[in-house]
């Protein structure tokens, strides 16, 4: 794209958490500006950052640009939850605000330093609401010349349609578990936590254990933060992903390790074939009441039900 001079005013790449969005972008971003050593440092003077926030006094990603920088560089397969705890607002609900899109803006009013491309680079804008969405819409949609947008989303049906239909799409193929460990070397300890928590939840759940089940709900709640139950929520559902391929016969296309491969067989046999695709829409339901503050406890309450009436 850039050799041909057909670069899009505006790209959204689709990564799973974790997943290769921000190394791709940085290569391309290098490619862009000539090799300039300032964009592996996240200090070219022409790449703006924007990535969700919290906190008093209506803040902005400027006011995080320092520890974005030093988290960023450390590890660009980040978790959504390891960067708010790297900016201090981990328990928060970070937002990409109305006040965010007026920042961006103002950038964008002045001349690019060097003459080139200026560069907006949105992480998640999927944490925009209406009002950030509509101010920054009218540069999206029609932006001066040689100004980019590169957004990276793990939930593009939670993109606001004006923003997304402004956009080149791009899917990023999801890492394979070696490359998931790989650059995620700290995760097994999290996973094996997250899979002991799934495994007795969805036994319980088939054997209709409803005291059981509301037992493991209660250590599901229980978990450090509301990005952990998030994180269990998401395991769950990817879990979840490989049962329904074995019901349907496609057990090649599962990502199960070998260990895991009897306990999914087993699963897969004792659970009704609609069973996989409903509670992964209770998982995903469950994820967005997390994001909205409700009670943890009641919530995986109301999930266990939830799961229980899927099997009946």
């Amino acid at each position: 794209m850039v050799d041909g001079g057909r670069l899009p005013h505006a790209i959204l790449f689709h990564q799973n958490d974790g997943g290769g969005a921000f190394p791709l972008i940085l290569d391309f971003l290098e490619y862009l500006y000539g090799g300039n050593p300032r964009v592996r440092k996240l200090i070219h003077p022409d790449v703006h950052y924007v990535f969700p926030v919290a906190g008093p006094d209506k803040p902005v990603s400027l006011n995080f640009i320092a520890q974005w920088r030093e988290f960023l560089q450390a590890n660009p397969y980040f978790f959504e939850n390891e960067l708010y705890a790297a900016l201090g607002i981990e328990g928060k609900q970070g937002t990409i605000s109305v006040h965010e899109a007026r920042s961006v803006l103002d950038r964008l009013s002045l001349s690019a330093v060097e003459g080139g491309y200026r560069t907006v680079v949105v992480y998640l804008p999927e944490k925009m609401n209406v009002q950030s969405a509509n101010s920054l819409l009218k540069m999206v949609e029609e932006p001066p010349e040689k100004t980019l947008f590169l957004l990276v989303t793990q939930a593009p049906e939670k993109v606001l349609t004006t923003i997304y239909s402004r956009c080149v799409f791009m899917r990023l193929r999801p890492l394979s578990r070696e490359e998931f460990l790989q650059v995620h070397p700290s995760l097994g300890e999290s996973e094996a936590e997250y899979a002991t928590l799934f495994h007795d939840l969805i036994q319980q759940v088939l054997s209709k254990d409803m005291l059981g089940a509301l037992e493991t709900a209660d250590a599901i709640a229980g978990l450090s933060s509301r990005e952990k139950q998030k994180a269990f929520c998401k395991y769950s559902a990817e879990a979840l992903r490989n049962v329904f391929l074995l019901q349907q016969g496609l057990g090649g296309l599962s990502d199960m390790r070998e260990d895991e491969k009897e306990f999914f067989a087993d699963v897969a046999a004792r659970s009704r074939k609609t069973f996989p695709r409903m509670a992964i829409g209770e998982l995903d339901r469950t994820l967005m009441l997390i994001e909205r503050n409700v009670s943890q406890k009641i919530l995986f309450c109301d999930l266990v039900c939830r799961l229980i009436s899927a099997q009946r």
